[in-house]
């Protein structure tokens, strides 16, 4: 091969035309481009594909590709032998991603894509596509760490509950009233909390699924504050710890009522678990991306504020701040309940150095009401 880019990872019959009407070049793809011609040898050998596989394009180009990239199943078979690309079924049009191997071990997420230049024609090109494990083993990592923190978090209350029941039913004559009626609400107010807890995760699931369904009508976002802030008061906060700062000529909005709910309870729950002093609900209009009308919600709390290395982890799962206590996953679906709905979510330090959320949301009217 003599006409190579500058790079010397791709040979230039392996940019096609369609590449260069784009401005691009196979070197500016984020995952490994592999290119074999219909005898087999490599014609194509991007940087991506370099930097997974530790082979230098040099060493690649020209060579067969089952010498040049030599993948086995996680059994030790070889992987091009076993496939068979060019003699294989004639039908075949590729190959689904899957975890093969490199020599030494090392993993990597394999696809592939037979093309012949009619149905069931012979292959004249077979394109690879090459992925690092990193991000899988990352989900993997996440979702043990998530089955971890929902095992912990429902021990407890499923302890409590089978304590109590069982005591209950062994030695109910035993009991006074007023004893039996502290077991039992000690049992509905811990059977809330898993029943909370499984919602989460269904949210959760939805969130990271695209799948979180809204049922967008008319909210009255002052009037959701303020029943939010109720709740909290006859929770057993005092009134006076909250401040409610309405401004006048808010725009209509359109979204989830019980979603908004969740939203506010959340930060709300956020900043009276880990913020001091009053706390200060400020709704008003917005102006957000594309100059669209829509409504902000900030919530202010007097407390020691995050520090700013945590900021970037607020919004992630497990976030706890300071105090533990809680799942860590309230944020997360905060953030994910807001984004659902087109908007936006943030996180500074408020005037009086305590934490401070602000969420944007647009008007988010159906479309009859936006045609003339």
């Amino acid at each position: 091969m003599t006409n190579v880019r500058t790079s010397g990872s791709v040979a230039a019959d392996c940019v096609p035309a369609s590449f260069d009407g784009l401005g691009l070049h196979p070197d500016d793809l984020p995952h490994g481009l592999v290119v074999a011609d219909d005898s087999g040898r490599v014609t194509c050998f991007n940087a991506a594909a370099a930097r997974i596989t530790a082979v230098r394009p040099g060493e690649a180009l020209g060579r067969p590709l089952e010498s040049a990239l030599p993948l086995e199943d996680l059994d030790g078979r070889r992987w091009w032998a076993l496939t068979d690309p060019y003699g294989g079924l004639a039908t075949r049009i590729g190959q689904p991603e899957r975890n093969l191997l490199l020599p030494g071990g090392r993993q990597v997420l394999v696809s592939a894509r037979y093309i012949r230049p009619r149905p069931g024609g012979p292959v004249v090109r077979l394109v690879i596509q090459l992925r690092g494990t990193e991000a899988r083993r990352r989900t993997e990592r996440s979702h043990a760490e998530l089955i971890a923190t929902v095992a912990h978090e429902l021990r407890s209350p499923l302890t409590s509950v089978k304590g109590f029941t069982a005591t209950l039913l062994a030695k109910w004559e035993r009991f006074t009233d007023d004893q039996k009626r502290l077991m039992l609400e000690t049992v509905d107010a811990d059977a809330d909390r898993v029943t909370r807890l499984i919602a989460e995760l269904l949210d959760i699931s939805r969130i990271d699924s695209g799948r979180l369904e809204l049922r967008r009508q008319p909210v009255d976002m002052a009037a959701a504050v303020r029943r939010n802030v109720e709740a909290r008061t006859r929770a057993g906060q005092p009134a006076d710890r909250f401040e409610i700062k309405v401004a006048d000529s808010l725009p209509p909005l359109w979204a989830d009522p019980d979603k908004i709910d969740q939203v506010l309870g959340n930060l709300l729950e956020n900043a009276v678990r880990h913020g001091e002093g009053r706390v200060t609900i400020e709704v008003s209009p917005a102006l957000i991306k594309a100059r669209t009308e829509g409504t902000a919600v900030t919530v202010s709390d007097e407390g020691p504020g995050i520090p700013e290395e945590s900021m970037g982890r607020v919004f992630t799962r497990f976030w706890r701040g300071s105090k533990r206590g809680g799942t860590g996953l309230g944020l997360y679906i905060v953030k994910g309940i807001v984004e659902a709905h087109g908007g936006t979510i943030t996180v500074g330090r408020a005037v009086k150095g305590g934490a401070q959320f602000r969420f944007t949301l647009p008007v988010g009217a159906p479309a009859f009401l936006s045609q003339g």
